[in-house]
């Protein structure tokens, strides 16, 4: 399937998705604040720049995009151009590396995709806190 934009257009397109304090990750931290648990959001100096940190119990949490870190990136990987599918599986590598280093240096990382809090914010707000609660 061709792209309906110029090469231009959709360069454009997508320079405005933001990287950081993305919606779900502005809803989860909403929920995490709510329920009196306090963090660093996008720290520099681990890999990856978790979206949320507790530093005293170890715990970094991701919110990744379904797009971006590739959910079930096997099911719909054909439909997309090769730049697309070599930009994604690129992301995927970077985060299996970061969770290695993170777990080999003792944090406990938790991964939730944009859908999990789509569909229930509460949940996901609950295994944060009982993984910082256990810690």
């Amino acid at each position: 399937m061709a792209d309906v934009m110029t090469p231009a257009q959709r360069s454009a397109l997508m320079a405005r998705i933001r990287g950081v304090d993305t919606k779900p990750e502005r809803v989860l931290r909403s929920e995490l604040h709510r329920r009196g648990l306090r963090f660093f959001k996008h720290v520099k100096t681990l890999p990856g720049r978790p979206d949320i940190v507790f530093p005293r119990a170890m715990v970094v949490v991701f919110v990744d995009g379904d797009f971006w870190h590739g959910y079930q990136f096997h099911r719909w990987k054909a439909k997309l151009t090769p730049f697309w599918q070599e930009k994604i599986e690129g992301n995927r590598i970077r985060d299996r590396r970061n969770f290695r280093w993170l777990r080999t240096n003792g944090w406990t990382v938790i991964r939730i995709w944009e859908h999990e809090i789509k569909l229930d914010v509460t949940a996901c707000a609950d295994r944060v806190c009982c993984a910082t609660k256990d810690r």
